[in-house]
C-alpha cells in the first residue's frame, strides 16, 4: 500500500502561520524523484504551490506564495512540510500532498502519481 496522509490544516487569521505535514506509507520518500503541494479552492481548478525535487534538492514555487512559503522534507521521517506564513485570505483552500515517481514539470498536476486526501486551510480576514 503506497499512500500519503496530511496534517495540519485548520483557522487562523490572516497573517498567521500554519505548517503542513505530509506522511508517506509504503514506499521511503526517497523513491520519489518529487514532492509537490497542490491546492484547490473552492469552484476553482487545482493549483499548484510548491515542489521539492529530490535531484540537488530544488524547490520551485507558484509566484502567489513565495516568499510566504517554504517546502521541506525529511526523508528519514517519511514526511514533507509546507510552512506557511503571512497567510491571506485568497490562500483559504484544500491543499493535496503528491508524490511523483520521475523527474518532470513539478507544477503540473497530471505528473504525479500518489495523492494525500486533502487538508482544509481556512484563513479569516
Amino acid at each position: 500500500q503506497v499512500q500519503l496522509v496530511e496534517f495540519g490544516g485548520g483557522l487562523v487569521q490572516a497573517g498567521g502561520s500554519l505548517r503542513l505535514s505530509c506522511a508517506a506509507s509504503g514506499r521511503t520518500f526517497t523513491n520519489y524523484a518529487m514532492m509537490g503541494w497542490f491546492r484547490q479552492a473552492p469552484g476553482k481548478e487545482r493549483e499548484f504551490v510548491a515542489v521539492n525535487k529530490l535531484s540537488g534538492g530544488r524547490t520551485e514555487y507558484a509566484d502567489s506564495v513565495k516568499g510566504r512559503f517554504t517546502i521541506s522534507r525529511d526523508n528519514a521521517k517519511n514526511t514533507v512540510y509546507l510552512q506557511m506564513n503571512s497567510l491571506k485570505p485568497e490562500d483559504t483552500a484544500v491543499y493535496y500532498c503528491a508524490a511523483a515517481r520521475g523527474f518532470s514539470s513539478g507544477s503540473y498536476y497530471g505528473n504525479y502519481d500518489y495523492w494525500g486526501q486533502g487538508t482544509q486551510v481556512t484563513v479569516s480576514s
